[in-house]
């Protein structure tokens, strides 16, 4: 079966897999806003509802109306928020946050939880999400998950999964008329040149930002990924803000991501960056377009 490429008048569709309700809106935010308002059919796809994630924002630690018992259904509206903001679909895979374990030795991970199902099993709904969204382009985590979160390391599983079962014609028929991607990215957000940048841009201008140059202590530039694929995001910073400040519960609202001033991150690097993992048609890097190789002329290429 050869990569079907998109016809002249065919929208370009995306997916974006992602962990948690948030992550969505800190890894490529800005990426799946721009694509969305240039007409690209865009799904953000959750694999699990956060259920066991904490409250973050210090303003509303301790509020008793936010229990345990209601954190997940408050967590669904945060991301339908989130979603409104960004002006993406979404879709739920539907199972259940691993959590982050802690202690040595580390505990075992809660039976039925996201991060324990066995790689193929747990691939089977986003194979029907591809096979019935069709999309040209995935975005996912690499094999570490952007961070060794049990769950963003089992999405890049699922994901390689998927890329490869929804093609394959032989596994699964009930789930849907094999579709192939053809190309899959791994986002690669968090590296030490975009922090190193803007740190010199900050100190450059007088401006130091004291969290920042703690945070380049922690990252070793030789553990930088790839960056075969820049996208400019200048014009969505404020929206890719507002779309995680939506999630409430998950993040200060004054904290250190927020108070790196956008003029800066224009400045200094301006994009988002990322790792073409996988490609399925010819390609020539570096790239500044997640569907370089696969636009008509009408559809408005890049220059």
């Amino acid at each position: 079966m050869s990569v079907q490429l998109p016809a002249p008048d065919e929208l370009l569709r995306m997916i974006a897999v992602h962990a948690h309700p948030d992550d969505e809106s800190s890894k490529g935010a800005g990426s799946t806003a721009r694509y969305a308002r240039e007409g690209v059919e865009v799904t953000v796809i959750t694999c699990t509802g956060g259920e066991r994630g904490d409250v973050l924002n210090p303003r509303l630690q301790g509020d008793p109306s936010i229990t345990p018992e209601v954190l997940p259904e408050i967590r669904r509206e945060e991301m339908k928020r989130a979603q409104e903001i960004l002006g993406v679909h979404h879709e739920w895979l539907g199972f259940v946050d691993s959590g982050l374990p802690e202690g040595d030795p580390l505990p075992p991970l809660p039976a039925g939880s996201f991060a324990t199902i066995p790689a193929e099993e747990a691939a089977r709904p986003l194979v029907e999400a591809v096979r019935r969204l069709r999309p040209h382009v995935m975005t996912t985590y690499d094999e570490n998950g952007g961070y060794p979160h049990p769950d963003h390391i089992q999405v890049n599983r699922i994901s390689l999964a998927a890329f490869d079962l929804a093609a394959d014609p032989d596994f699964a028929p009930v789930l849907g008329e094999p579709w192939e991607i053809a190309k899959l990215y791994y986002i690669n957000g968090f590296h030490r040149q975009r922090f190193a940048a803007v740190s010199r841009h900050l100190r450059a201008e007088g401006t130091p930002n004291e969290e920042l140059e703690q945070m380049l202590q922690r990252y070793d530039e030789s553990h930088d990924r790839l960056l075969t694929t820049r996208i400019d995001v200048r014009d969505y910073l404020a929206v890719r803000d507002d779309a995680l400040r939506a999630h409430a519960t998950q993040v200060d609202p004054e904290g250190p991501f927020f108070r790196i001033p956008h003029t800066a991150e224009t400045a200094a690097w301006g994009t988002e960056d990322y790792e073409l993992h996988i490609s399925r048609i010819g390609v020539k890097l570096p790239e500044t377009d997640l569907f370089a190789g696969l636009r008509h002329e009408h559809v408005g290429a890049r220059p």
